[in-house]
């Protein structure tokens, strides 16, 4: 197998339930899975279809309660906490609906605080030229206040990429922004992953948006359609 090919993540038999009073809500129904070295999947359905549900399970952030998944030969939830967060901070990168800026923090600091948490070198350079990338090097000593929506999330992006991830997760990336803006933003998100070669995983609502990419999974009640 290649390594164009070669699988990096994959599931297999996830199920995933919330108990909520007396009704149990199953979330996830046996989804098995593979997502190629390279490839751009987005994830696709209804409110409460369990996208973000399996997003986040196949991120390592979700505990399962059965099924696996296995990420770069790695057994994740077969790991301890405490590797299994130094994991998702050394080989992945994460990009949410809501930021998640430290507002006391410039857009500079904003970047490296994942670097700063994995207890490496400086990354000073890496951070300004993200922002470079990223459209942003005349915002650099901003703060969260002082940006709009879309420079926000282009902070952020620039954070999920300062440990040099292998592969980026994204929760609906568009959801606070305008059509024109979100548009900006996923063409950003694929350009950075395709040109670094990075794997993606993006959940959306959208399907127009979701079409630009390699591949689209839709779930419909807790399974792949």
């Amino acid at each position: 197998m290649s390594e164009e090919t070669a699988i990096q993540l994959c599931s297999h038999d996830l199920k995933r339930s919330f108990q909520i009073k007396k009704t149990r809500i199953e979330v996830l129904q046996g989804i098995s899975l593979e997502v190629h070295k390279g490839e751009n999947i987005f994830l696709c359905g209804a409110s409460g279809a369990g996208k973000t549900t399996l997003m986040y399970t196949l991120a390592g952030l979700e505990h399962p309660e059965t099924g696996s998944v296995i990420f770069e030969g790695v057994d994740l939830y077969a790991l301890g906490s405490d590797k299994l967060a130094g994991l998702r901070n050394r080989r992945m990168g994460f990009v949410f609906q809501s930021y998640f800026l430290l507002p006391e923090l410039t857009a500079l600091e904003n970047v490296l605080l994942p670097a700063m948490m994995g207890g490496g070198k400086s990354r000073d350079p890496l951070a300004r030229e993200l922002l470079d990338r990223v459209g942003l090097k005349d915002r650099l000593h901003h703060l969260p206040s002082e940006l709009s929506g879309g420079e926000q999330q282009r902070v952020a992006i620039a954070r999920s990429l300062i440990n040099d991830p292998s592969i980026l997760f994204a929760d609906e990336p568009t959801g606070n922004l305008d059509a024109q803006t979100g548009e900006s933003i996923i063409e950003l998100l694929l350009d950075v992953t395709r040109t670094d070669r990075r794997t993606l995983v993006v959940v959306t609502h959208d399907e127009a948006l979701a079409a630009r990419g390699d591949r689209v999974l839709r779930i419909e009640d807790g399974r792949l359609a």
